[in-house]
């Protein structure tokens, strides 16, 4: 009768299959010492030749092999590891957590980094890098509003928004910056510019 693998012991490692666990298994029944060392030596044999391509790949090759044998083995089998593997209380310990951001964001549809760089936009001294980064905040906004809202928005609303966002500090007129209509317009025209010579040249 088939014995599916939804009804047997789930794996530790499912990349090494369920057969080198049956071998990992039979190494913990051995009692002979020397023999089970022999037997673990070999399981570790050939889980490396399963995945030759790591062996230049990780510097540490051997030293996961005998932690993968550790960990499959429930971190009971006793032999003489030639390395220093993982502990148990190492492996289960549950990862530290990611301090995630907190705190509202006032304007989802732009999302919290187009609020970061018009907080810098602000701090910045007048002149050309300023102009130009404002510029490129502007394309965002109506980038991320296109994206967020499905559908066309006039320039205006942009202009407006980054006046309010900035608290009045970053103040430009609609005919300033001509933003473009779709998504696909939504790049700086010195960019496309830029990538017309490119293309020339080579």
């Amino acid at each position: 009768m088939m014995e599916y693998n939804t009804k047997q012991k789930r794996l530790p490692l499912p990349e090494y299959g369920r057969s080198v666990q049956k071998m990992v298994d039979h190494a913990m029944s051995i009692a002979d010492r020397s023999e089970r060392q022999r037997c673990a030596e070999t399981i570790v044999h050939i889980m490396g030749s399963m995945f030759p391509n790591l062996r230049n790949e990780l510097p540490d090759y051997k030293q996961k092999l005998w932690d993968h044998l550790a960990i499959m083995s429930g971190f009971a089998l006793d032999i003489d590891y030639p390395v220093e593997v993982i502990k148990e209380e190492t492996f289960t310990e549950p990862p530290t957590r990611i301090p995630y951001q907190t705190g509202e964001i006032s304007n989802r549809h732009y999302g919290r980094i187009v609020e970061e760089m018009i907080a810098h936009a602000c701090t910045m001294d007048e002149g050309e890098e300023r102009d130009r980064f404002i510029e490129l905040i502007l394309l965002q906004m109506k980038k991320n509003y296109i994206t967020w809202n499905k559908d066309t928005v006039e320039d205006k609303k942009i202009f407006d928004d980054l006046r309010i966002y900035s608290d009045g500090r970053i103040d430009i007129s609609e005919g300033e910056i001509r933003l473009g209509g779709t998504k696909g317009d939504n790049q700086p025209r010195n960019f496309t510019k830029r990538k017309k010579v490119f293309k020339k040249k080579y």
